[in-house]
């Protein structure tokens, strides 16, 4: 099996330019492809994990990869997938988040000579002259076939900055750049890239008169179809300070009965054959994927010493004189959420832990209270019903006084 059939039997393929001139690419190690990362976080998130797994993978069978950091088009913005203008950053935010980006790569993908290489499109777009670009670049595209384009097209009715619009312009250009500077033949990019990848392999074609793939991988969606990879907290972090790896492995280990093999067949490197023996599994050893899941994920950006740490860590957290399987349960109901929310008050009135929000707000602000053996402090943290799914999460008050609380 060619690394292109391994993408496609690990669901990994959303959408091609051209399937076989791909397929020829990557399988017999002649691709120089590239993905784009923008620096909007000084740390990567599970969103670019997917992203960077691919990258390892190709790499692994003989590929070439291009790691882009955004810092010039950071300082535009992607309107891909949201219904709100991002933030303005500074430049010094934007090179700092850079560096930050560049220390984590470096887990993930071997860097060197006839290795893989890291460059930032900030040396080619900070320094453009705008008349002299949209004279050669802007007037290759149509704005009636970018508006069709869905990252604009939802914006729409909330408003798109022309700021905005340059985007597509930007990330096609950094696709020529790349392909005259290191001969780069192909781009990968999430689901959602699809128009701006377009865009550049048509750049291409029109400037250089030569042809250039693209392929976008599947977005990482829980069975109703939203995003993995955000927390009552915000985002699973791949920084340790930021999400440690006891909660980046309590992240996997706490995913939907539906969502654990899916992820374990996208984001690891465990043979198809082991995971198609797991495709007959139900009951508790759907619990053993998960563990298997949360194991190989954290291994994966945190080293096999964090791993076991972390697996200990939850094996002793369920010690307390129950098996986690059989202790008290709590299960909360949908009208228990507002406004998609349940903050921690009401998690503990809910769950009889405390017989009052007052009386639960006095053992939160006293150091009592823990969820999944992290100590809540905050009489403000809240939850989503996406953080109770699967086995849930175990509520403590006290040493002695613990609930599981599920959706």
């Amino acid at each position: 099996m060619g690394v292109y059939e391994e993408l496609q039997a690990r669901g990994l393929i959303a959408q091609v330019t051209d399937e076989e001139t791909i397929r020829d690419l990557v399988n017999n190690g002649k691709a120089v492809f590239y993905i784009g990362f923008d620096p909007t976080a000084d740390s990567l998130h599970v969103g670019h994990f997917m992203a960077l797994c691919l990258m390892k993978r190709l790499q692994m069978a003989g590929n070439k990869p291009i790691a882009l950091i955004g810092g010039g088009t950071a300082m535009i913005g992607d309107p891909s997938g949201r219904t709100d203008m991002r933030s303005m950053m500074t430049t010094e935010m934007i090179d700092h988040n850079c560096e930050c980006f560049k220390k984590q790569m470096s887990r993930f993908i071997e860097f060197g000579d006839d290795k893989a290489i890291m460059v930032n499109n900030a040396d080619w777009l900070r320094d453009l002259n705008y008349i002299e670009f949209i004279r050669d670049i802007g007037a290759c595209f149509s704005v009636n076939n970018m508006l069709r384009a869905e990252c604009y097209k939802q914006r729409m009715e909330k408003g798109l900055s022309f700021l905005e619009f340059n985007y597509m312009i930007m990330q096609s250009y950094d696709f020529m750049a790349l392909y005259e500077k290191y001969g780069c033949n192909l781009q990968f990019g999430g689901d959602d890239q699809w128009s701006n990848m377009l865009g550049g392999t048509e750049l291409i074609r029109k400037k250089l008169g030569k042809d250039a793939s693209a392929m976008t991988i599947t977005l990482l969606l829980n069975s109703e179809g939203k995003k993995m990879g955000k927390t009552a907290k915000g985002a699973v972090w791949l920084d340790p300070e930021k999400t440690s790896p006891y909660e980046f492995y309590q992240y996997w280990r706490n995913v939907g009965d539906g969502d654990v093999l899916k992820c374990i067949r996208m984001l690891t490197f465990l043979p198809l054959e082991q995971i198609n023996e797991m495709d007959s599994w139900e009951g508790s050893q759907l619990n053993e994927a998960k563990e298997i899941l949360a194991y190989e994920l954290t291994k994966l950006v945190h080293g096999e010493e964090e791993a076991e740490k972390a697996k200990a860590a939850a094996k002793a957290l369920f010690a307390g004189g129950a098996d986690f399987a059989n202790m008290p349960t709590t299960t909360l109901k949908a009208e228990d959420f507002r406004d998609g929310t349940i903050d921690i008050l009401a998690v503990l009135t809910a769950s009889g832990l405390t017989p009052s929000r007052s009386e639960a707000r006095r053992a939160v602000e006293q150091g009592g209270v823990t969820v999944n053996d992290e100590k809540v402090t905050d009489i403000k943290t809240s939850y989503t019903a996406e953080d109770f799914a699967g086995d849930g999460m175990l509520v403590r008050r006290g040493k002695k006084n613990y609930k599981k609380i599920v959706f």
